[in-house]
């Protein structure tokens, strides 16, 4: 393996690390359109807060895809094969809940507008549920030939773990949502949604440690990496606890940052157990390994030479973003 190789490899695991973190909040608050909220007002408050922001951060997944199929050819065609089904459903989720913010706004009748909320709700909580279910289903093993060529089952992609997985990820992203709500609202909503961490967050441990016992059951990564996995797994739950800590004592940043880095640990578990595999076979003489899944030398290198040049660049314009709409929006009530 090559130092090239490696850099990609963590760079796409930063890809996905930062669409986890920025994505997760809006899956979040797509759920809360009609779960939390309490009447219409309400929801147009929610949609506002990530209004400037969803489509961008949905750029870090499509760049987490290119960079994919750029440096790890044969990484993308079989995972993008193997799980074309699962990755479809999720496109049409993402499409649901892309295109339900703005018919929404264009709706005359109560009718409609209900439509497109439970679009977005729905929508939010299939994508988020889906990735779960993809990732964790991945790194149990899936069946792989010689050729890298993956052919699964419906109990491939849908068992106990997989499902736990979808679960977990959704219910972090919901959490990571009512924890930027928290942050971009004032009055009634904000309290509320701290009401609601409160509560959450004692599932949330609890689904943790199921998903850490079917992650022993069904894994190589306590045999493989017992050490990172635990440490990883640790650190989890320290930021599972800070971020409830930040909903018990009212700080709200430390809430969303602390929610944010348990999305990123989910990632960093997942990449730190399949390496120095890209794609983890049931017989493990079958499984992709990232020397052989990669581009030439020279194609990494040029990869390489532009994104550093660009990514600064795309950096500076997400920070400015956000820092212009950073001010909080106030509940309905609280503005009557």
């Amino acid at each position: 393996m090559t130092n090239l190789q490696l850099l990609w490899f963590l760079l796409i695991g930063v890809l996905f690390s930062g669409f986890f973190f920025l994505e997760g909040f809006d899956f979040g608050i797509g759920m809360a359109v009609r779960f939390f909220a309490a009447n219409r007002d309400e929801r147009d408050v929610i949609i506002q807060t990530i209004g400037p922001h969803w489509d961008g951060n949905e750029v870090w997944l499509i760049t987490a895809g290119g960079a994919m199929f750029a440096s790890f050819p044969m990484w993308y065609a079989s995972l993008f094969s193997g799980y074309y089904i699962v990755l479809f459903l999720i496109l049409v989720a993402l499409i649901f809940r892309g295109v339900s913010f703005e018919f929404r706004a264009n709706m005359r009748t109560e009718a409609w507008r209900n439509f497109w909320e439970w679009a977005a709700t729905i929508g939010s909580f299939c994508a988020a549920f889906l990735f779960g279910m993809m990732f964790t289903s991945m790194i149990q093993g899936v069946p792989l030939d010689k050729q890298g060529n993956m052919t699964g089952t419906f109990t491939t992609y849908v068992n106990w773990f997989s499902l736990v997985g979808g679960v977990a990820v959704s219910l972090l992203c919901f959490i990571h949502g009512l924890n930027f709500l928290r942050l971009k609202t004032s009055g009634e909503l904000r309290q509320r949604a701290e009401k609601w961490s409160k509560v959450l967050y004692p599932v949330l441990l609890a689904g943790e440690v199921v998903f850490v016992i079917l992650l022993y059951l069904t894994t190589d990564f306590f045999t493989k990496k017992p050490a990172t996995t635990w440490s990883i797994l640790i650190a989890l739950v320290i930021f599972t606890l800070i971020a409830w800590w930040g909903a018990m004592a009212s700080h709200d940043w430390a809430s969303f940052l602390a929610s944010g880095l348990s999305l990123i640990s989910v990632v960093v578990l997942i990449f730190n157990g399949i390496f120095p595999r890209v794609m983890v076979g049931q017989n493990n003489v079958n499984s992709i390994l990232i020397k052989n899944a990669s581009s030439s030398p020279y194609t990494l290198h040029l990869m390489t030479i532009l994104t550093f040049s660009i990514l600064p660049i795309v950096l500076i314009y997400f920070i400015w973003s956000y820092w212009v709409f950073y001010k909080r929006l106030r509940s309905p009530k609280q503005a009557a």
